[in-house]
């Protein structure tokens, strides 16, 4: 065995996260396994330019020779932009298989619901929480959570994110807060819940994480 190699088997494993689903890449590096140990965290307004720099930005935290030390991946699934959430997820994947290790997806809405929920007065277990993100004259993308102490993280995804077109009906029980996604925080929640599913000793399997897509990428041509 090579020295890189060696100290590559030796080292601790390390959980990894990736947050593309808004304008900016959100990447996150911290000990598997130690919740509470150092987290490196950081931002990057890309945009378009994701595609030619998410790798260069990933290394920035977590250079590739040291990708070998990844234990447990975590990705933010969508709703967001076609190319971007499918950058990262696509690399999520094929880490995952490669290392042969856990992956967990996670939709972008169920991080900002953590978020908002956490920073409420305490709630009843059952009372819902929607979300709504606006898209110019395609209508709006609406999604329902929860508390719910069964769930990995105490938050449930009561209705995943869909399409709601202009003049239709959303069929909620309440208003709908603002999906607002913050790439630091946000990645921050991808740790927090991919700790705990090691702690719980969650397979992980990569092949049903997939992009989360409530609009056709092809609509509209």
């Amino acid at each position: 065995m090579s020295g890189a190699a060696s100290t590559a088997a030796s080292a601790k494993p390390l959980l990894l996260a990736l947050h593309s689903s808004s304008e900016s890449l959100g990447v996150a590096v911290q000990p598997l396994g130690q919740p509470a140990g150092p987290a490196r965290v950081a931002s990057f307004p890309l945009w378009r330019r994701l595609s030619n720099e998410l790798l260069p930005c990933v290394e920035q935290l977590l250079p590739a020779d040291q990708w070998p030390q990844i234990g447990r991946l975590a990705v933010a699934t969508g709703p967001g932009g076609f190319t971007g959430t499918r950058l990262t997820v696509v690399l999520a994947r094929t880490l995952a298989q490669q290392l042969a290790i856990p992956l967990h997806g996670f939709s972008s809405f169920l991080l900002i619901a953590r978020r908002l929920l956490a920073s409420q007065a305490p709630q009843e277990a059952g009372q819902r929480l929607w979300l709504e993100q606006v898209l110019p004259r395609r209508g709006s993308v609406v999604g329902c959570y929860g508390l719910d102490p069964a769930a990995l993280g105490g938050v449930a995804e009561l209705e995943l994110p869909r399409l709601v077109r202009p003049g239709e009906s959303w069929g909620g029980d309440g208003p709908c807060a603002a999906a607002v996604v913050d790439a630091d925080a946000d990645a921050r929640q991808l740790l927090e819940l991919a700790q705990l599913a090691q702690a719980a000793d969650l397979a992980g399997p990569w092949a049903p994480v997939l992009p989360l897509y409530p609009t056709s990428p092809v609509e509209g041509l």
